[in-house]
């Protein structure tokens, strides 16, 4: 029979089991780690070994290194993960394996992991990271780690127990609907003002306009479908494929103003292809493109964005700021949230009053006033 106990060890806990006596050698065996965090953590691991033991599922003592498998792990995931995301997964392991990767996979603790997650954010670490940057990391060592539980490689997932650090909610800058219009009366004799016209009407994501063909544009609906984008997996690479979930591909109506500047962005182009003849790259259909009807590297534009906000002499935001721009306008107008989400395809309209919760109380005054004049004026 397994028995073991817990205790303090080095500002932390530890555990130590006998697990008795080896049926072929005869010889004691013991299993013991350091490093949790809490007692309870402790006494949680350490049922787990009693339990697997007492299953027969013990894993082998191993000394393979928590970097080893992160390489092994990611080779497994490439043919189950978009490009894009392939490449999240290979940039975060190698930050987790700058912390963690001579450490052996069966002795990570959770608190080796807290420790590793406050290096990444700490003000002496090199370029100290966001907080968000560090929870993702930590979604893809918790992964990663599962499948080692799962693989009975180690006995408990210790991510699991560790905590990254909280979200920050930064304020974000947006533009007021007289600021998208000067910015846009800027760039009218730019070569991305309809791609810039766009998202700021509609909310889109860079990669969802950069994406967008021409097939995928009715104008007789009056609408577009967003079911292809385009999106970065390093400094070089450009992927296309469709939208991430299923909310993300959607339908989305046009107004008329934004319908006649497509229009006339497609007399352009289509005179550039007329011009250029053979030379045009024929084999896309996208709405944006380069001078020879290749497709636009999402970095570039972005870059391009910020060269024409620095011309304008406007508040400086983010290409992505367009998005939030939009969302901000919309529901200080009276647009309803719940299509407000769907335009921007998020997963529920939750997720779009978490993210503008900064603009509901000014909702919130409105509604206040237009219930009570409805019930004087009646």
């Amino acid at each position: 029979m397994a028995r073991g106990s817990v205790r303090r060890h080095d500002g932390g806990w530890g555990y130590r089991i006998d697990l008795g006596s080896d049926p072929a050698t005869g010889k004691r065996r013991q299993a013991s780690k350091q490093g949790f965090r809490t007692k309870r953590e402790a006494e949680l691991a350490m049922q787990a070994i009693v339990k697997s033991h007492l299953e027969g599922n013990v894993p082998q003592r191993s000394q393979r290194t928590v970097g080893a498998f992160l390489d092994e792990w990611l080779v497994l995931q490439r043919d189950r993960l978009r490009p894009s995301t392939y490449y999240s997964y290979g940039v975060a392991i190698g930050r987790i394996k700058t912390g963690l990767g001579m450490a052996k996979l069966q002795s990570l603790t959770p608190l080796q992991i807290e420790r590793f997650y406050h290096s990444l954010g700490s003000a002496d670490a090199e370029g100290g990271l966001a907080a968000k940057t560090i929870r993702n990391t930590h979604v893809v060592l918790r992964k990663a780690l599962s499948d080692a539980e799962r693989l009975e490689l180690v006995t408990r997932n210790p991510a699991a127990s560790a905590r990254p650090p909280a979200p920050t909610r930064s304020d974000r800058t947006t533009w007021s609907s007289k600021e998208l219009r000067e910015f846009l009366d800027s760039v009218e004799s730019d070569r991305l003002y309809a791609a810039f016209v766009l998202l700021a009407t509609t909310g889109m994501r860079r990669g969802e306009v950069l994406g967008l063909r021409w097939r995928d544009v009715d104008f007789d609906a009056g609408d577009l479908a967003v079911a292809n984008t385009l999106t970065t997996a390093g400094s070089s690479t450009v992927v296309s494929g469709p939208p991430k979930t299923p909310r993300s591909r959607r339908q989305i109506f046009l107004d008329d103003w934004t319908l006649d500047v497509l229009r006339a962005h497609r007399r352009a182009q289509a005179a550039e292809r007329l011009a250029l003849g053979p030379a045009w790259n024929a084999s896309e259909d996208y709405v944006f493109t380069d001078e020879v009807g290749n497709s636009l590297h999402p970095d570039v534009v972005s870059r391009q964005f910020q060269q024409a906000l620095n011309r304008s002499g406007l508040p400086r935001i983010r290409l992505h700021d367009l998005r939030h721009s939009y969302a901000t306008v919309a529901l200080k107008a009276g647009v309803h949230p719940k299509v407000v989400s769907e335009r921007l395809g998020h997963a529920t309209v939750g997720v779009t009053l978490d993210l503008y919760s900064h603009v509901t109380p000014s909702i919130a005054r409105d509604a206040a006033s237009v219930v009570a004049s409805k019930i004087r004026s009646t």
